[in-house]
């Protein structure tokens, strides 16, 4: 798509805001580079969001490891790349501070984003839920201005806080914050995430994780958003991984069909944009 043709920044943020529809769920997969980015929007998702492990595995590195500045760069690489909106994984916004939190989310809004998370976790502990509830409203205050998508993150159940009620609570205190999507990763049990889903009155994201319900069963519970974290990226390394070990123990290419199709994925996707 030409410059001329390619839908304003304000234009795309209000799709994205609009396709959070409880039981109709945006299914978005996350990008972990431009061209990850350009092959979902051939394949007729709606959206794309970021990962920070996926990326931060395109560096060599583990999740965790990416600065506030490569993160917004690699933010803006992705929005550049579709005209799809792009959700944001800024993981704790880079920042100890509620201004701090600000100064990274309208840098991501300046970036391109349409939509931004912000995690109570900070990289060594879960965070009382004053201090978290005052960073999402740090957040909320940034992104107004731009009409930046705010995600609250809760992330007990994937940092060994098994609490329910906990979590709940937090992200009740979030929305009162002004989170615009309220997002709890790692429960899988579907009564779970019926009761976060009605103990809210925002858009819920889920991540689909394994033993966990499919999308229709998350439609059903009224999730009005999907998403699968770095899991798409796993996928590529691990089909990476088993054809480089044939080729390296057995010397034999078994992967023809992979090459082969892939290689007709990238030019569908790569000339598109």
């Amino acid at each position: 798509m030409s410059d001329t043709n390619r839908p304003g920044v304000d234009d795309i943020r209000a799709t994205f805001r609009a396709l959070h529809v409880p039981g109709t769920p945006l299914v978005m997969p996350n990008a972990w580079d431009a061209g990850s980015a350009k092959l979902f929007a051939s394949l007729g998702f709606a959206a794309i969001a970021t990962t920070s492990s996926g990326f931060a595995a395109t560096l060599g590195r583990p999740d965790g490891a990416v600065s506030r500045d490569e993160a917004i760069a690699h933010t803006a690489a992705l929005a550049a790349a579709t005209t799809l909106p792009v959700n944001a994984d800024l993981e704790d916004c880079f920042a100890d501070s509620p201004e701090g939190v600000a100064v990274t989310i309208t840098a991501a809004a300046e970036a391109g984003t349409a939509g931004a998370s912000i995690e109570d976790y900070d990289r060594s502990a879960i965070l009382p839920v004053a201090a978290a509830t005052e960073r999402v409203a740090a957040a909320v205050e940034a992104a107004r201005p731009h009409g930046v998508v705010i995600t609250a993150r809760a992330e007990n159940h994937i940092r060994g806080v098994q609490d329910l009620d906990d979590t709940i609570a937090r992200l009740q205190a979030y929305q009162e914050a002004g989170a615009d999507v309220l997002y709890a990763p790692g429960p899988v049990d579907i009564g779970d995430i019926r009761a976060i889903v009605t103990s809210v009155d925002r858009p819920v994201n889920v991540i689909l994780r394994p033993g966990g319900p499919s999308v229709p069963e998350l439609a059903q519970a009224g999730v009005a958003r999907i998403s699968v974290g770095g899991a798409l990226a796993w996928v590529a390394w691990a089909a990476v991984a088993q054809a480089a070990q044939e080729l390296l123990t057995a010397g034999t290419h078994g992967y023809d069909d992979l090459v082969k199709a892939g290689g007709q994925a990238a030019r569908t996707a790569l000339t598109r944009f």
